[in-house]
């Protein structure tokens, strides 16, 4: 395989615009990634576009208006790692030689749906049932908590640091410090999980420019490797689940860090699916984090802190960030960039020099989550 580059990322902030759409809302992004890179639409050999509910050829739509008519163009839906999945596929045209230039971005506006849990989709066994996700996080929380001598102030100690990281993100949706009270006093979702323990529906999106070593040096701006991008499904049982152990991320992640010839160790930060508050402990072990019933130790012991072993969701990740679900994962890839590329500003951790992105898609009958896909960035 050829070697892969991100040389820009742009993201539109995220937070409530209902006066903006999908479309609307990538194309901003898009626009802001091309007036950053100074890239020529004319250079652009293809273009993925990630989302759930934008609708029919929302790549198609947004990328027009840039000037990308013409090229291979694909609108992509695998939920949540909708934009994630838009990245794998542009890399894989990268790597592949079959591109040398190529944009991947996610959009969403869940506005529309006026809060509340998002709709699943239909024809599901369980979903027909009543099944919801903060209901599904909240029997992995219960079962966490049960076997690991662990409780609710331990889910509490997640958001508490993924808000004040978020405090200091001009692109979160949320940008305030909150308190152990706070929590507590936010009103019941699903036992055990609080309002403050579940991320916010949000409206954004982001973009990112992948191309080849040439076109890299050609351009400009700063560029980072893309060493690995793994996407992975759910594996189909009918039988019993262990609610504790997402096997879907630790197969993605063990694939990624083959590919990237990396380890767990070598990791500096972590842009991590905290939908909720328990899923940061459940897919930090998934990711060799940490030891398996002990991530609420490490975040205990501050070693998810941004200046601690390894740095999680130090964007402030999807607690204060927001889950405009289609564009998650291409956020989540776009602050890696400005990690590794030392433009973070309050945000950045020191020296960071490998950057992991993680991202989980779909609740349906039969597997632990639909879709999975791990990143890994390198600064050289």
């Amino acid at each position: 395989m050829k070697p892969v580059y991100i040389a820009g990322a742009a993201v539109h902030p995220f937070g409530k615009r209902p006066d903006l759409n999908a479309a609307e809302l990538g194309y901003r992004a898009v626009r802001q990634l091309l007036d950053q890179t100074g890239i020529d639409p004319q250079r652009v050999d293809a273009g993925y576009g990630g989302s759930s509910y934008g609708g029919s050829l929302l790549a198609q739509r947004v990328l027009q208006r840039i000037g990308v008519s013409g090229p291979p163009v694909y609108t992509v839906e695998n939920a949540c790692a909708s934009g994630a999945s838009a990245v794998h596929l542009a890399w894989q045209a990268i790597a592949s030689g079959a591109a040398d230039c190529v944009i991947a971005f996610g959009a969403e506006n869940l506005s529309g749906f006026g809060g509340g849990t998002l709709p699943l989709t239909t024809n599901d066994i369980e979903i027909e049932q009543g099944m919801v996700m903060p209901a599904a996080y909240a029997m992995r929380a219960q079962r966490y908590l049960h076997d690991f001598d662990a409780s609710i102030d331990d889910l509490t100690a997640v958001s508490i640091k993924n808000r004040a990281n978020g405090a200091l993100n001009p692109r979160a949706h949320f940008q305030r410090e909150i308190t152990a009270q706070d929590v507590a006093d936010s009103r019941p979702v699903a036992d055990p999980l609080q309002l403050l323990h579940c991320c916010p529906n949000s409206d954004g999106a982001a973009a990112v420019l992948l191309c080849s070593a040439d076109v890299a040096r050609e351009l400009e701006t700063a560029s980072v490797r893309l060493r690995a991008s793994v996407v992975r499904s759910g594996t189909f049982h009918t039988g019993y689940r262990d609610m504790t152990w997402p096997d879907i991320t630790e197969r993605t992640a063990k694939a990624a860090y083959q590919l990237a010839e990396l380890t767990p160790a070598d990791v500096d930060l972590v842009e991590l699916h905290d939908a909720f508050s328990i899923a940061e402990l459940l897919h930090s072990e998934a990711l060799g984090l940490a030891e398996r019933g002990k991530a609420h130790q490490a975040v205990a012991n501050g070693e998810f802190n941004r200046d601690g072993r390894v740095a999680v969701s130090p964007s402030g990740g999807l607690m204060s960030r927001g889950h405009p679900v289609g564009a998650t994962g291409a956020t989540q890839i776009c602050e890696a960039y400005l990690q590794l590329t030392g433009q973070a500003g309050p945000l950045q951790v020191p020296g960071a020099s490998v950057a992991l992105t993680h991202v989980t898609g779909g609740g349906i009958f039969g597997v632990d989550n639909g879709a999975c896909a791990v990143h890994i960035l390198t600064a050289d």
